[in-house]
């Protein structure tokens, strides 16, 4: 009886512990974290903000992670990139921080941290070849990662978790898949030793306003069990009317070619309701919901722990 007794209160003191670290997000530093990314200007590779936006994420999260490694690279745009001339060399970084890095159960979460160069779904044509701020697609994800990584240094993981922010996303043409995807790619064929990890998710405009949130059809297709782990601990948190369990079909992200290389990652992506700000210069902070970031940030941290 003793034993019987005993079970059902350790699970309770684990479920309060989970839900204790969760409540530790930081909601309005989140939000004051996007704000200062686009205020330091558009984070397109070769631009100052980009070289800014690098040096502050690299301090910030060597101050907070175990071990943080910089993947430095080059990259040479290609032919059929119809936004850029071909042979130009990009200056690439992805960053990965690291809790626990010896512990071979492994968990990743990746956001890019760079932004688009040119805004071409902009309602005025003469703003589709400026540089778009960036507010939800790009510094919300970053934003939310390193909030996750403030959380764990004062309560460590139980597994080993890295947080990747990869470079160049967003910088060419989707249509023709030239010169995007760059940095995830490039993490996709110089995997850490011990690879893969248990799974991963990779977290995309994940702070706008009332969003919803479907379940995405390559994710749905490759790694259905990672889907499910995610929606139902949403729905443990009340996460439902955000959290739709409906497939929303395919998208071209960074979770692609992970997938295609072993590694089972999903794409937890708020598009559907955003899509009227996506690549335009109303990507801005005021776009961006405090509470939708708390509300996302409390469930990366609960499926951590």
């Amino acid at each position: 009886m003793r034993r019987l007794w005993w079970i059902p209160l350790a699970a309770a003191a684990a479920c309060a512990s989970r839900q204790s670290v969760a409540q530790r997000f930081d909601a309005a530093q989140t939000m004051r974290w996007v704000q200062y990314q686009v205020a330091a200007g558009p984070r397109v590779p070769g631009m100052p903000g980009h070289a800014a936006i690098q040096a502050w994420l690299e301090r910030e999260l060597r101050a907070r992670a175990d071990t943080v490694e910089v993947q430095a690279f080059t990259w040479v745009t290609q032919p059929g990139d119809s936004i850029h001339r071909a042979g130009d060399t990009l200056h690439l970084a992805n960053i990965l921080a690291r809790f626990r890095p010896a512990d071979p159960s492994r968990i990743l979460y990746v956001t890019h941290w760079d932004t688009r160069p040119v805004a071409e779904n902009d309602s005025n044509p003469a703003n589709r070849s400026k540089p778009i701020p960036g507010a939800n697609d790009g510094a919300s994800g970053t934003a939310l990662l390193l909030e996750v990584a403030d959380v764990l240094k004062h309560a460590p993981p139980s597994v080993g978790v890295d947080l990747l922010f990869v470079d160049g996303e967003d910088y060419g043409d989707f249509t023709t898949g030239k010169d995007v995807l760059i940095g995830s790619s490039y993490f996709a064929k110089h995997q850490p030793a011990g690879y893969p990890p248990l799974f991963g998710v990779l977290w995309d405009m994940i702070g706008g306003r009332n969003q919803k949130i479907y379940e995405e059809g390559y994710s749905l297709q490759f790694a259905p069990e990672v889907v499910d782990r995610v929606w139902s601990t949403a729905d443990s948190l009340h996460l439902g009317a955000m959290f739709r369990p409906v497939n929303g079909g395919y998208i071209t992200d960074d979770h692609v070619p992970m997938l295609q290389a072993g590694i089972r990652i999903i794409d937890v992506i708020g598009f559907e309701n955003y899509q009227q700000w996506h690549h335009t210069l109303e990507d801005t902070p005021d776009k961006v919901s405090e509470a939708t970031l708390g509300d996302v940030g409390r469930l990366a941290l609960r499926l951590l722990h």
